[in-house]
């Protein structure tokens, strides 16, 4: 059965809620499947930031769950209006994969969580948005013929799905936010069936 990877970073847990929600979208559309993974911390040394296995949550991503995917999300917190450093790390490692061209014409579509609504989102999302397109990926966003998109006081982005997650990062996901994260996810579903 196809898989659309969803492949995030998340610090405190607003990213990865996002990614569930996601999987939620792509796994309503019949015959797809979800695929979750994340990516290790990096340190600002030689030394390993993370074991080898997390210890909760997603398995930590291959280059092999890219070349399986049918279509990518893709899912940062966003760290001074950029993608955060652990996801930026995995991408760089990505260039066997680019100079293959194994991902170009696959779907892709971004989301991220700032702590506030003017924490640097939507810069967030065209920041990860860079890397797909040199790789050739088909980019996908929200239209505005998604209600929830309309009327969210929160997050939520013609780029892609946001969440507000508040000061002390702990604000859950408005019901506007899982929508506009499950309708992401069944548009990037839909589109990889198509292409497929």
């Amino acid at each position: 059965m196809p898989e659309i990877l969803v492949l995030y970073y998340s610090r405190h847990g607003s990213v990865a809620g996002m990614a569930r929600q996601i999987a939620r979208g792509v796994e309503s559309v019949a015959g797809m499947e979800a695929r979750l993974r994340t990516v290790p911390p990096v340190a600002p040394t030689h030394n390993p930031a993370a074991d080898a296995i997390p210890a909760e949550g997603a398995p930590y991503a291959t280059l092999d769950d890219l070349r399986e995917c049918a279509g990518l999300a893709l899912g940062s917190p966003a760290h001074f209006g950029n993608m955060a450093a652990p996801l930026k790390y995995f991408l760089d490692g990505t260039s066997a994969l680019w100079a293959s061209g194994t991902l170009a014409g696959k779907p892709a579509a971004v989301f991220t969580a700032s702590t506030t609504q003017h924490g640097g989102q939507e810069s967030a999302l065209l920041s990860m948005m860079l890397p797909l397109l040199h790789h050739g990926m088909l980019l996908l966003g929200l239209p505005y013929t998604e209600a929830a998109l309309n009327r969210t006081q929160g997050g939520g982005t013609p780029y892609g799905a946001s969440h507000v997650s508040g000061p002390e990062n702990r604000s859950a996901l408005t019901e506007d936010e899982k929508q506009l994260c499950q309708a992401l996810g069944r548009r990037l579903a839909t589109l990889a069936q198509q292409l497929n």
